[in-house]
């Protein structure tokens, strides 16, 4: 029998005999709690009877002070008593409440009512008085007939007392009684369920527990010191010592297992930090050369003996570009369209060779003869890398699998990172752009002049500055709408693009105003430069919805340092220039004079 089914029934046989030995205790409780019920109401009834005893008494008292003294104020009392003295069914009603029997109701119930015959006996004596017959009087109220009528009321209520001390001496001698016999049940269930609880704690803690309890103890402790070679005796019997012996059995079995598995986890744990290190690198990364240096250091360590290649999309080409490589991989070119490889068409992990034959990809100079891996990057359903990879021979497929995990981790980490980087560019190009002409914004202007007018004045090479305001620009929009200005506008942007070969150097300011940034022009490439773009402004023809708008002029402000004054200064020195020009008529280039930027300073 196992020890859990021993153990039940002697739990079983302990809840039964403690149940009952408290239900036991109860009854005896009850029983004394009878006992005193009883005797609280016998001191009640004693209360209460001598109550009405005390009544009969008084109104005797006062009809014979009256009688005898004659002073009226007895008269008074004797009349108070009387008016509140109740009937008899009232007097005893409240003792029929409190639990008094019918016999004994009727023996008290005998005597009040020849207390109450008293009162014809009270009142003729009083008249007696009050008609001056004391001596009549008195023979009534202290005569041998009224002093034995008194000696009746006594006995009476002195019976009912009687009775009740009876009934009450029953009642508590009962209640004792059963008191003392449940009491005695209940000593003898305790002690046979103590008795019961040290057999069964005999029999099952040291026949079926303690000793081979100390057998297993041994092993226990050699095996928690990691020495496997212990070995669990076998117990036969089915019980829990014998499931204990078999789970240690199999503990013993699976110790080096655990312990394979825990050498698995480090390296796990190691694997994770190294890729939680290379996440927060990509995360600090500002350009692509910088993610592609962090992965090249990382890769082979995340995934150790397995060669691979970081391929990054060139839109522009619509080429996979290869950033990186590392431990020299044998296969793959350097470069190769996006439609060649299956992992990108399928937006998934493509693995041509292995256990599953598939379909090799066909940016691979002849059919692998190794086991390779291409992981897609995507952002948002895009791809924009890929992650190549190529198994060593040496590996079994568990860790390969497990690698397989990580390099999977790798490539979304790659492919996150290279993606906020695109679009951390796409975002920067977005807010220094002008987003109808396509030139550089004001924003953009203000960097790239802070950036020009250091260099110039920490090299002292020459920057010239064109201002520029297209003629009249209103009249494009009063005339044709403004949807006509915006043809302009962008037409007046492409002349200025092309202008110069440099890139940031056409910017526009707002509206109609437009800046060229000539860096090492002096004056008179500047001037040579700026009557260029005039000319070709003149030569514009702008056609909006079949209709060609008409000549677009500009108005030209040029500065150049060192020789219009400090660097800093430059635009509004030529913004001064270029107000010049539009006063004297516009269509024309005004060139700066080194007074025109002191006064424009002051």
């Amino acid at each position: 029998m196992r020890l859990s089914t021993i153990t039940n029934y002697a739990y079983g046989a302990t809840v039964a005999l403690t149940l009952a030995s408290g239900a036991v205790m109860l009854m005896a409780s009850s029983a004394e709690e009878k006992e005193r019920a009883a005797v609280e109401q016998r001191a009640i009834f004693d209360q209460l009877t001598a109550t009405l005893a005390e009544d009969a008494y008084r109104q005797t008292e006062q009809a014979r002070a009256y009688v005898i003294t004659g002073d009226p104020s007895h008269i008074i009392a004797y009349q108070r008593e009387k008016a509140m003295l109740r009937s008899v069914e009232q007097r005893i009603a409240h003792l029929r409440d409190r639990g008094a029997s019918v016999s004994e109701l009727a023996a008290l119930q005998q005597g009040l009512h020849w207390a109450d015959a008293l009162t014809a006996e009270q009142e003729a004596a009083i008249s007696a008085a009050q008609r001056g017959d004391g001596e009549t009087a008195r023979t009534i109220l202290f005569g041998d007939e009224y002093g034995r009528e008194l000696d009746r009321i006594a006995a009476q209520i002195g019976k009912f007392q009687y009775m009740l001390d009876q009934r009450t001496e029953n009642i508590v001698s009962q209640a004792t009684e059963a008191a003392r016999r449940w009491r005695f049940v209940s000593e003898i269930m305790m002690g046979a369920t103590a008795l019961l609880f040290l057999c069964v704690l005999y029999f099952i803690l040291k026949q079926r527990i303690l000793r081979p309890v100390v057998r297993l103890s041994d092993v226990v402790t050699r095996l928690a010191a990691q020495d496997y070679a212990a070995v669990p005796p076998d117990f036969p019997q089915v019980d829990e010592i014998g499931d204990m012996a078999q789970a240690i059995r199999i503990f013993r079995e699976n110790g080096l297992e655990r312990q394979r598995l825990e050498q698995e986890r480090d390296a796990d744990r190691i694997t994770r930090d190294q890729l939680s290190r290379m996440t927060q690198r990509l995360q600090g990364c500002d350009c692509t050369g910088d993610l592609v240096e962090v992965v090249r250091r990382f890769a082979p360590e995340i995934a150790p003996g397995f060669a691979g290649r970081l391929y990054i999309h060139d839109a522009r080409r619509n080429m996979m570009v290869q950033a990186c490589d590392w431990l020299t991989p044998r296969e793959s070119g350097q470069e190769f369209a996006p439609t060649t490889c299956w992992a990108l068409r399928r937006g998934q992990i493509h693995k041509p060779t292995g256990e599953l034959i598939d379909i090799p990809c066909e940016h691979f100079d002849a059919a692998p003869q190794i086991r390779t891996i291409c992981i897609p990057l995507s952002a948002q359903g895009e791809s924009i890398g890929l992650l190549y990879v190529e198994e060593p021979e040496d590996r079994t497929a568990e860790q390969i699998g497990r690698t397989e995990k990580y390099l999977e981790m790798l490539a979304e980490n790659i492919g996150l990172a290279l993606a906020n980087l695109r679009l951390r560019d796409a975002l920067r190009q977005m807010a220094m752009a002008d987003p109808l002409t396509g030139l550089a914004n004001r924003r953009r202007f203000d960097a790239v002049f802070k950036e020009q007018v250091a260099h110039a004045e920490n090299s002292l090479s020459p920057l010239a500055c064109l201002m520029v305001d297209i003629d009249h620009f209103k009249r494009f929009n009063d005339a044709h709408g403004h949807d006509a200005g915006d043809a302009v506008l962008r037409a007046v942007g492409g002349v200025l693009n092309d202008a110069l070969r440099e890139k940031d150097c056409a910017f526009r300011l707002g509206g109609e105003e437009f800046v060229l940034l000539m860096p090492s022009f002096a004056q008179d490439q500047a001037i040579d430069r700026a009557l260029q773009v005039q000319q070709k402004l003149q030569a514009l023809r702008v056609h909006h919805e079949g209709e060609e708008l008409g000549p677009v002029t500009a108005s030209f402000g040029l500065a150049v340092f060192p020789e219009h004054g400090r660097a800093e200064t430059l635009v509004r020195t030529a913004d001064a220039a270029l107000l010049r020009a539009k006063n004297q008529g516009r269509d024309q280039i005004v060139i700066a004079t080194i007074r025109d930027a002191a006064s424009h300073h002051a």
